[in-house]
């Protein structure tokens, strides 16, 4: 069955830095553009980043630009994202997703705190 499990959420101190992991199995992972979004407490699910199946393209919402990179691994069948330069606004649970033209798939999510 399909699964996309994310990992590597924590409480980092603003400034800091986070990697986030989104392991995919049971489909063909090298054939669906990958995003991560976000949610905030009382907030709507937000886009954070994207990535071309191929890698060759990435994408990133305003608020992140500069700060986070989304890559991927077309061999493990993961996907990153980087989180620099933390600020308290990026709290929120982190989902993966997984995007072709007929099939969308959405991680568990993990959570993401940054707090002094």
């Amino acid at each position: 069955q399909v699964q996309l499990v994310e990992s590597g959420g924590d409480l980092v101190q603003p400034g800091g830095s986070l990697r986030l992991s989104c392991a995919a199995s049971g489909f063909t992972f090298s054939a669906y553009w990958m995003s991560w979004y976000r949610q905030a407490p009382g907030k709507e699910r937000e886009w954070v980043a994207s990535i071309s199946s191929t890698g060759g393209n990435t994408y990133y919402a305003d608020s992140v630009k500069g700060r986070f990179t989304i890559s991927r691994n077309n061999v493990q069948n993961t996907v990153y994202l980087q989180m620099n330069s933390l600020k308290p606004e990026d709290t929120a649970v982190y989902y993966c997703n997984a995007y072709a033209s007929t099939n969308a798939y959405w991680g568990q999510g993990t959570q993401v705190t940054v707090s002094s």
